[in-house]
């Protein structure tokens, strides 16, 4: 009897194993942080702005004085959400919790058994020869890097990160780490914060793993200065109706507290990739795991598919046809199959 061929499943779906909260802003001041627990919630206020014409003029209107001064004389009217620190404190506190699950690469829907015990053979092959040990250090590095600030570590006078083990409600380990000491553009630690950088990615490595439960609680401090604008995450309102004067800007808020996306604490965290083709050599220092490399805020695709060296070739390449990719592209496969996602066959021509 002829052996039937493996295909991938066409249901193929896997769950996030680096799984984070929203994170949630408080404000106070910077030698005040042991009792930063108590700090009051940043809030989001509205803001209504008159705004000038700043955009690009059409080519036919670029020699017509008239015609632009006319839309000078028309108010841009805005109304926007923001959030500030209050006038008497300086630093952001923003808090979050982690929860580091094991299972990588076990997938949560799979409609094809022969498939699922192929790409599980394979992930096992992975974790014994290979391990989580990498992914788990530049995971922890992001951590102690404090790249899920984005906008807010921008121009920061001083980032603490504080990292504390949960266990039955109670503090466990716990790290410090200098923030600003780390780069973002590499992986590289300072020698006088490896040994707790290494201490902490050995935890996110057991729990990658499944040998051990792991909760991280997650604080942030940076110090911007009194009154500064901070940033939340911004909401996607689809449906804007036609309602002239309606608010240009939607800040993300948990009840009254400003608050950024777990979504955006995730990207920041997988922001891991530097094993993608760059060959322009441009400087752009790690990506976000994408199955394609994606960077939406250059409009780019780093991991193109007739380069194969996407998600989608690089896995069935490795899992049906036993085309084991180089290492730093085995980590990539991996750290795809933990930020999860519906990868299944396409039944589009």
């Amino acid at each position: 009897m002829a052996k039937t061929e493996l295909k991938t499943a066409s249901g193929l779906a896997f769950e996030r194993k680096l799984d984070p909260s929203d994170g949630l802003l408080s404000a106070g001041r910077w030698d005040d942080r042991k009792h930063g627990h108590r700090w009051p919630a940043v809030a989001v206020r509205e803001k209504s702005v008159r705004g000038t014409i700043s955009n690009r003029l059409a080519d036919k209107d670029q020699n017509n004085p008239a015609k632009l001064d006319a839309s000078i004389q028309n108010p841009n009217l805005q109304t926007v959400d923001v959030a500030t620190l209050p006038n008497d404190a300086d630093t952001l506190r923003v808090r979050f919790t982690l929860r580091v699950l094991g299972g990588a690469g076990a997938p949560s829907a799979c409609n094809n058994a022969d498939y699922q015990d192929k790409l599980q053979s394979t992930v096992r092959q992975y974790v014994e020869q290979i391990g989580f040990a990498e992914l788990a250090r530049r995971y922890a590095y992001n951590l102690a890097n404090g790249r899920v600030l984005w906008r807010n570590r921008v121009g920061a006078e001083q980032v603490e990160v504080q990292i504390r083990q949960l266990q039955a409600g109670e503090a466990g380990q716990t790290w410090t780490f200098d923030a600003q000491a780390f780069s973002l553009r590499h992986f590289d630690a300072p020698a006088d914060a490896l040994d707790r950088l290494n201490a902490l990615a050995k935890v996110i490595e057991q729990g990658l793993a499944g040998r051990d439960y792991v909760l991280l609680d997650v604080v942030i401090y940076a110090r911007v200065g009194d009154g500064q604008e901070v940033y939340p995450s911004q909401e996607l309102i689809l449906d804007k109706g036609d309602k002239k004067g309606q608010k240009s800007k939607t800040l993300y808020k948990v009840g009254e507290t400003a608050g950024l996306h777990s979504q955006k604490i995730g990207n920041a965290l997988r922001t891991i990739d530097t094993w993608y083709p760059n060959e322009a050599g441009a400087a752009l220092g790690p990506i976000a795991v994408e199955p394609y490399g994606s960077v939406t805020s250059q409009g780019k695709a780093y991991r193109q598919p007739k380069d194969k060296v996407d998600f989608y070739n690089l896995l069935d390449n490795w899992v049906l046809k036993d085309r084991a990719p180089e290492i730093g592209n085995q980590h990539y496969v991996m750290a795809t199959l933990i930020r999860g996602g519906v990868f299944g066959e396409s039944d589009k021509e």
